[in-house]
């Protein structure tokens, strides 16, 4: 997997960005093995399309702590506050702590989860 599609953007988004009142962004290592799978499933067939699915998602991920409470909040979680948006056809579950939103899984709609 080419290094500019999941290099160091992906672990820590540019600090500088980030408005100074959102939330610090992290990742668990399955949703970093969830788009390297997803990656892997789709290169052999369309790398282009393989790169521009993992690009979607990132983009959509490195927004969310400018308006963390956006995502559909899923009850079955309990007390921990877990959401989830779409990426296109791609669902990105995070949970939102004090200080942290923590991207949690990234998956296809049609994967049964």
């Amino acid at each position: 997997m080419p290094r500019s599609v999941l290099g160091p953007a992906v672990w820590y988004p540019a600090a500088a960005k980030r408005r100074a009142d959102s939330v610090a962004l992290r990742w668990t290592q399955s949703a970093y093995g969830d788009l390297r799978r997803l990656y892997q499933f789709l290169e052999p067939v369309n790398p282009g399309a393989a790169g521009r699915a993992v690009r979607l998602i990132v983009n959509r991920i490195e927004r969310i702590p400018a308006q963390p409470r956006l995502g559909e909040r899923l009850p079955r979680f309990g007390p921990r506050e877990v959401r989830r948006v779409l990426a296109a056809k791609y669902e990105i579950r995070y949970e939102l702590t004090d200080s942290d939103v923590v991207v949690l899984r990234i998956f296809h709609a049609r994967e049964d989860r």
